[in-house]
């Protein structure tokens, strides 16, 4: 990082230094999710410097504040864990919301990453006159906000594929006049108890948040606007996911998809008869290319066949305490959960456009979707969950550190070059 760099940069803002401002000796981190965590104990470890921007007052935001009190890792804890700290061994197979949130804080105070809460990033571009990223913030404390901007040679954007809720327009929904949620604010079915909801959504999400309004003693209704793949959490005793990892070591991704949909078939049956239809795709397949993960069941299906869960076809419109189907059956309901997913933030903010997309992902797929040019990488948009954050952060922090090392080496080469021609000059 060279003071050159510092001056063109300054030359073309004259305002810069009237603003609050920090150089940065190292990757600026937006986000402090398992993906922004990740990947600064990795960069730790290979003694690089950074700082982590945080928008909410906690990390984990998600988890710690826009997820249902069931909530559990769908997948066992050996493919959830972040780099270089595995899970205690006491941890139960699935752990709980709470279990992972402690995981997470004791993974930040072992590795020592202190992110700056309550900075909200609100751009990030690069200046290609200077080669720094100049990253923009504004600072909440109290009811007091302050702009703020960072510099920095590299940028890493951790945060994630579900930052922003999605909510969806739909005819009438403002004139319902009952409670309308997104799942984001769901926390337990205990306030619906006796009450008509319709859930609207049927991802993992959906369905969970059906079954447990049914084990409050509510009556949800499930809106199944298209195909899903519901697949066993376990098969005979054994994890599906790792069932299908280790298959995937020897045979071809469609072959797997098939055996999947045999297997899922021989332990669930046939789930089309209960509106459930099955995507042409295969599970894998349309979670690699789409992002769609298919529903692990951890109860919902058997509520299902029992009828303690409704499956309706989509909505044509809502009127006052009533909903319109499109079959065009019609009913009576006291309340509504969008469980209609998350999307990612980053277009908002990142003034870029040739890595990411316009929806939010980066244009390449994995596994080269981590980095993009000038320093810019993409931690936790994998599409593969955790154990795709944490291939990502390992990758991002070796980049980093080997780039951080040589400009290092050449910084010393130049100030030893320096010296030498000091002590000769003061020999005449």
């Amino acid at each position: 990082m060279t003071m050159e760099n510092l001056f063109r940069l300054v030359d073309q803002d004259q305002d810069f230094f009237q603003r609050k401002w920090t150089l940065v000796n190292g990757p600026v981190i937006v986000g402090a999710g398992p993906s922004g965590l990740a990947t600064a104990a990795c960069l730790k470890e290979q003694g690089v410097p950074f700082v982590v921007l945080e928008r909410a007052d906690c990390i984990a935001s998600l988890w710690q504040k826009r997820t249902y009190d069931r909530l559990k890792l769908h997948l066992p804890k050996q493919f959830c864990q972040l780099p270089k700290l595995p899970f205690p061994e006491d941890f139960p197979e699935y752990p709980t919301k709470r279990k992972f949130i402690d995981y997470l804080e004791s993974y930040a105070k072992h590795f020592d990453i202190n992110p700056k809460f309550n900075e909200c990033v609100q751009s990030a571009r690069y200046d290609e006159t200077s080669g720094f990223w100049r990253v923009k913030t504004i600072v909440t404390s109290d009811s007091n906000k302050t702009e703020f901007e960072y510099v920095c040679r590299s940028l890493v954007v951790a945060t994630g594929e579900n930052a922003e809720c999605v909510l969806p327009d739909i005819e009438g929904l403002s004139e319902f006049g009952g409670e309308v949620i997104h799942a984001c604010d769901y926390k337990s079915g205990e306030k619906f108890k006796g009450q008509k909801v319709l859930v609207i959504g049927c991802g993992n999400s959906g369905m969970e948040v059906s079954l447990d309004l049914c084990n409050h003693n509510a009556s949800p209704s499930m809106v199944v606007r298209s195909s899903v793949h519901v697949l066993p959490r376990e098969i005979f005793g054994k994890s599906t996911f790792e069932l299908a990892v280790l298959m995937m070591k020897w045979l071809p991704l469609w072959l797997v998809d098939k055996l999947m949909l045999i297997l899922a078939w021989l332990v669930l049956g046939n789930i089309e008869k209960y509106g459930l239809k099955r995507p042409s795709t295969g599970p894998l397949e349309l979670k690699n290319t789409k992002g769609k993960t298919p529903v692990l069941d951890i109860g919902a299906l058997e509520k299902i066949r029992s009828g303690d869960i409704n499956v309706v076809p989509g909505i044509k419109r809502f009127s006052r305490g009533q909903v319109e189907l499109v079959n065009g059956k019609k009913l009576d309901i006291d309340s509504v959960v969008l469980a209609t997913g998350y999307r990612s933030n980053v277009p908002s903010w990142l003034q870029e456009g040739e890595f990411f997309s316009k929806n939010g992902y980066p244009k390449a797929s994995f596994p080269h979707e981590w980095k993009g040019k000038a320093g810019l990488y993409a931690a936790g948009f994998t599409r593969r969950g955790l154990s795709g954050a944490s291939s990502d952060a390992m990758r991002i922090a070796q980049d980093i550190a080997q780039v951080f090392k040589d400009e290092t080496k050449q910084l010393r080469m130049r100030t030893v070059a320096r010296h030498r021609r000091c002590i000769s000059l003061s020999q005449f």
